[in-house]
């Protein structure tokens, strides 16, 4: 009996194919919604959880620590205020703590300009694949995603973006000279550009090369002891280059230029102690965070929300189970001639019934199947999904 209602079954499903795949497509997918997106939250934990607890500690200005953290770790487009570069002064001459600067403000072609110093490509454990490490002003190396989504390579240029369209100030995008191509980390170093620091403010305005005014004695509007001011028909340099790297000087105090966060290393716990008391002043224009104490936070709300959607695709499932439940329902009923002449040809009223819930395994089976399919297609690239939308 067993094997008749099997045969039936089987035949039917086969002979109906495409309306037996289209319902087990529908059941597939809203199978395997819950398990994808339970998915797609591991690989988001994942590779944001290495970063965040690979790096002790970070100052930055103050307000949001999550903003913070996005923009420092992740080079997320964050509104945030600047601080200014006096802290990272103030931290080193402390001598808890090693401190890294970071200067996140500028893009070219949609990448993060990561103004920094060359211990961050230590502490990240970046190599240099292709090419060389920045050696001089108006440099840059780039992240490997970068490089090969724009085909660039050592020795050719990229022009930072300009981030205002209406900039009173006069600041031009920068022509870089590209000396190196990094390896590929799959982090968010992937997806950016790098600079030495001085280059990033560079690109602010806080520094310029032009023609010698002195030698032209025709751009000299007024003279002075130690200033020579000119007219507007001195050429400003917008690239820097072996002949012109003279040229270029800064204006102002150091320690007032801008930056976007500071990631610091404490020697011991002892020194990440005392920084944190340092800094623990509300009245203080900065913050110290820990940002894996950020992250887990950041993940407590996102499993509460997880829970919310699972809720949600839970109803959904109940519904559409109930839906299928219907569609069977109907197709019997419209079937009811066909079973009364299978049990006018002999075939017994528990075939019949074991013949209907066989078809109904089938399908069912197959949505299954279906469902774990696309779940392993999924999980196969969730992190270098999650990898590329972070970037």
């Amino acid at each position: 009996m067993i094997a008749a209602a099997f045969h039936l079954a089987r035949c039917y499903v086969a002979r109906h194919r495409a309306q037996s795949l289209l319902l087990a497509a529908a059941l597939a997918l809203v199978v395997a919604l819950p398990l994808c997106l339970k998915v797609l939250a591991h690989a988001v934990e994942k590779v944001m959880r290495t970063r965040a607890q690979s790096t002790p500690l970070l100052l930055g200005p103050r307000g949001s620590a999550l903003d913070l953290m996005l923009k420092a770790l992740y080079f997320k487009r964050q509104a945030l205020p600047e601080l200014s570069a006096q802290h990272l002064r103030e931290i080193r001459a402390t001598a808890l703590a090693e401190a890294i600067p970071l200067d996140a403000r500028f893009h070219a072609q949609g990448a993060p300009i990561i103004g920094t110093q060359l211990e961050y490509f230590a502490f990240r454990h970046l190599q240099v694949a292709e090419g060389r490490m920045i050696t001089r002003l108006g440099d840059c190396v780039l992240g490997a995603r970068v490089a090969r989504e724009r085909g660039l390579a050592p020795g050719g240029s990229l022009f930072s973006s300009q981030e205002q369209v209406f900039d009173m100030a006069g600041v031009y995008p920068l022509k870089m000279r590209v000396t190196g191509v990094l390896a590929p980390s799959g982090t968010a170093d992937d997806d950016a550009v790098f600079v030495d620091l001085k280059t990033a403010w560079l690109i602010s305005g806080a520094a310029h090369g032009h023609d010698d005014v002195a030698a032209q004695a025709d751009t000299v509007l007024k003279q002075e002891t130690a200033n020579t001011v000119a007219n507007a028909s001195v050429r400003m340099y917008h690239e820097v280059t072996d002949k012109n790297l003279n040229t270029f000087h800064f204006h102002g105090a150091e320690d007032s230029y801008p930056l976007s966060a500071i990631l610091v290393l404490p020697r011991d716990a002892k020194a990440e102690a005392l920084l944190a008391g340092r800094y623990l002043k509300d009245s203080l224009p900065v913050q110290l965070i820990r940002p894996r104490d950020v992250f887990e936070s950041l993940m407590s709300t996102l499993f509460q929300v997880e829970r919310l959607v699972f809720i949600v695709l839970g109803v959904t499932l109940t519904a559409a189970l109930a839906i299928s439940a219907l569609v069977f329902a109907l197709s019997f009923r419209l079937r009811s001639r066909e079973f009364r002449t299978l049990s006018d040809l002999g075939i017994s009223p528990a075939a019949l019934r074991l013949t209907r819930a066989l078809e109904i395994t089938l399908i069912t089976t197959t949505a299954v199947l279906l469902a774990l399919l696309l779940t392993w297609a999924v999980q196969s690239q969730a992190e270098t999904w999650v990898r590329w939308l972070l970037g």
